[in-house]
This record gives C-alpha cells, structure tokens and sequence, in this order.
C-alpha cells in the first residue's frame, strides 16, 4: 500500500490554485459529483478471506462450552447455524470436521440404537478458550467503554440488541454478553422495549471522557496547529499500490480534507445532507466506528441499518466508495467487507487487540487441522472415535427429551449428514 501525503503532492503540484473558490463553495453548499475507482488490494482481501471461517469456529467453540457436560448433539448446534455465516451449501457437521484438533466427534446412540454425532473440545481447544475468558476479563473495561462510545455514537443513546448482535464480533464482546456482562453493570446499561417491540440497549447516561474520536486523539501528532485550531481535520489517506488520481479528484479529496471536521459525538442536525460537509461527517462516523472495532472492519451488512440511530441521509453507505483511499471495500467470502486502511501495513494489523491475539491462535489451528486431516492424520469417526451408551454415560438427561423431528431439518436429511461426508473446501 502507497502512503503519501495527499496535502503535500497536491500543493507542489501548483494546479489547485484554479477556480478554489467555486470548489469550496460547492463543497460546502452542495455535493461534488466525483467518482473514484474500485481497485483491488490484494493485502487487504488476504486479511478478509478466512475470517468468516474463523468467526464461525469461535462462536461454535463459545456454545459447546456453555454445556456443563461439554458437548452438544449435531442437531442442537444446527440450531445455532443462522449465528455462524457459513455457505449455504455446507453442511454444519462437514465444517466441524474439518478441524478435528478443535472438535472431537463421538456418537451417542439413542433409544431406537442410532449413532448420533455429538461434538465435544479438545483439551487444546479448551485451554485456548480458558485463556480467551482471561484476556476478555482482563480488557473487561476496554470493550465496555467500546460498546458505550458506539451508543454514544447514536442519537438516543440506544441500539436495538439485534444490532449489536451484529458487531459483537467486531467489538470483541462475550458470545453471551447479554448475560454474562451487562447484568453486572445496571449503573451502565438498561435493557428497554423498542417502539417495533425488539429489545433494546440503552446507555444511562452521556459520558463525557469518552465523547473524543480516534481523529482527535490522533490529532496533535498528525495534524497541524492551525487545522486544529480551526478544526478542519484530516483523515489519513492511503491508496493501493498503482492507484491512479485524476486531477479533478485530486483538486476536490484536497479541499474535502480541509473541510471543517465535525465530531461523530456531536450534534450535526444543522448539517445540510446534500453537501461534502455533511459527507464528511459521516466519513468521520464510520472512521470511528472502526476504530471501536477490534480488527478495524466489519461487513457492509453490519451497519446498513445503522441510517436512522447514526443520524444519516439515505445511501449513507456509499461514503465507502467514494473515499477508497479511507476505507477500503473486500468482496471476498461473498459479502462486502469494509477495511480501515490506515490501521494496516499491507497483511499486518499495526495494534493488535490481545483477543485478537488469542483469535490468531485459534485461526492457526485450524490451519493445521484442516492440513493434518487432508493427510489422514485423524480417522473418519473422530480422535477418539467413541461410540457411547446412552444408559451408561452423563448425557442420558439430554437425551430423555430428544424428538428426531426437527423444525429446520428432516429426520432423513440429518441421518445423510451424519453418515456421509462432502468433499472438504479449504477457507474461502
């Protein structure tokens, strides 16, 4: 990735002297129609592809470890499949055997004497994850004071519980936050019934030492005296490698930078939305809402609702385009991925979160899994390959009220996956 100073290069150029004036005010009474390319980084798709992978073996990873006894049935963790963004045309239990040093299959048979898949962790897999409930308690306060900043960044303080589910992820909060995390902050947090119904988040009140954006915490390092005086920040631009400027978009991403910077925590409802000052404030929302994320992306999808609780016109999303050398749109895993430039050095995140430390662990087992399975290295029916009882094992309580009539898959259709395998994929 090329970083350079957009500033500098257009100043010695010596050609934005022209016609400054009608620019600026176009810009601040009206939206420049300019259309910048899309133009592949390779760098930054490397860093997207996979982690749908990823995010889908540690949510697994977080339910079977919720179960005091330690594993759960196929059919049950099928339940959850909506929660793990995997292809529609791969089955659950095919996936989870791709990492057999993560998940160990066994069968329980059950009353009528068919071997049903349970899945359980390896003792590996569980010591990684032990140590991912103790990074997450040690930056307990991190992640709460991310997911205030992101209810600040609303206008009512408050987000409906679906959204959130959304970038919890991103945000590096618990599987199960809702129980775990925000019961011990009633001082913080209160849940509230939306107009639609939904359950909603609600933050009890402003704080102010949070009400400060990355840009202007960054600010007396990377900005000048006197665009801080006059606040007209300047976000930092990078472009892909090769990445050519026509000069009509250089003259105008020149003048959009000088444009006077309005904080996302601040009130913008006199902002008009049909100019680039406007435009600017929403650059400045999503910069930071990036930034609150732990890897400095999320899926597009993730905040295509966020119009109304953000304060946004309609087709706020399209900032993303028009600013490539901000953010950076990966079409890779079949979905749009919005990237933070700055925050990478090509394939290198440059401050890493010690969940995502602990997450890259995790993503490096499964690499080896998946190797050692495609080798041979582990047998069909599991590390173990265990083939228990029900009468004389500790899931007989679970196994009681077990009906093979399922409401999302046929008897028939979850038998075939047990006793068959597709042929593996590696990550997309």
């Amino acid at each position: 990735m090329a970083w350079w100073s957009l500033l500098g290069r257009a100043r010695a150029s010596g050609f934005l002297c022209a016609h400054k004036r009608g620019l600026i005010y176009q810009q601040k009474f009206g939206l420049v129609n300019v259309k910048l390319k899309w133009v592949k980084d390779r760098a930054l798709d490397a860093v997207v592809a996979g982690e749908r992978d990823l995010k889908a073996t540690c949510t697994l990873v977080s339910i079977i470890s919720s179960n005091p006894h330690g594993g759960f049935p196929i059919y049950r963790l099928s339940r959850h499949r909506g929660q793990l963004s995997l292809p529609h045309d791969i089955r659950l239990a095919t996936f989870i055997r791709r990492f057999p040093n993560i998940f160990d299959e066994f069968h329980v048979l059950d009353s009528g004497g068919t071997r049903v898949p349970w899945f359980r962790l390896t003792p590996e897999a569980r010591n990684l994850h032990q140590e991912e409930l103790n990074a997450l308690q040690e930056n307990e306060m991190d992640i709460l004071n991310r997911l205030m900043k992101l209810l600040m960044l609303t206008c009512d303080i408050m987000l409906p519980l679906q959204t959130i589910d959304q970038l919890k992820w991103d945000l590096g909060l618990p599987y199960d936050y809702c129980d775990s995390l925000l019961p011990r902050y009633p001082e913080l947090f209160s849940m509230v019934s939306l107009p639609d119904n939904r359950a909603g988040l609600k933050l009890r009140s402003w704080v102010d030492r949070l009400a400060v954006s990355q840009l202007e915490k960054d600010a007396p390092l990377n900005q000048k005296e006197e665009d801080m005086r006059n606040g007209c920040l300047a976000f930092p631009i990078g472009f892909t490698r090769g990445f050519g400027l026509k000069r009509k978009c250089m003259k105008w991403l020149e003048e959009w930078q000088r444009l006077h910077y309005t904080s996302p925590y601040a009130d913008a409802s006199h902002l008009d939305s049909r100019t680039d000052v406007s435009e600017k404030r929403i650059v400045g929302v999503f910069h930071e809402l990036l930034h609150l994320t732990l890897q400095k992306k999320t899926e597009r999808k993730n905040v295509s609702n966020l119009r109304k609780p953000l304060s946004c016109p309609q087709k706020f999303t399209k900032v993303f385009e028009r600013h490539p050398g901000i953010f950076y749109i990966s079409k890779k895993c079949d979905t749009q991925t919005v990237v933070l430039r700055e925050a990478y050095d090509r394939q290198q995140l440059l401050q890493k979160h010690g969940i995502v430390e602990i997450r890259e662990r995790f993503a490096r087992m499964m690499e080896n899994g998946f190797l050692d399975k495609s080798r041979g290295l582990y047998k069909r029916s599991g590390i173990n390959g265990l083939e228990v009882d029900p009468s004389r094992n500790s899931y007989d309580d679970q196994l009681d009220d077990v009906e093979f009539k399922f409401e999302s898959e046929s008897d028939c259709n979850l038998l075939s996956e047990y006793d068959s395998d597709e042929t593996m994929h590696g990550p997309c």
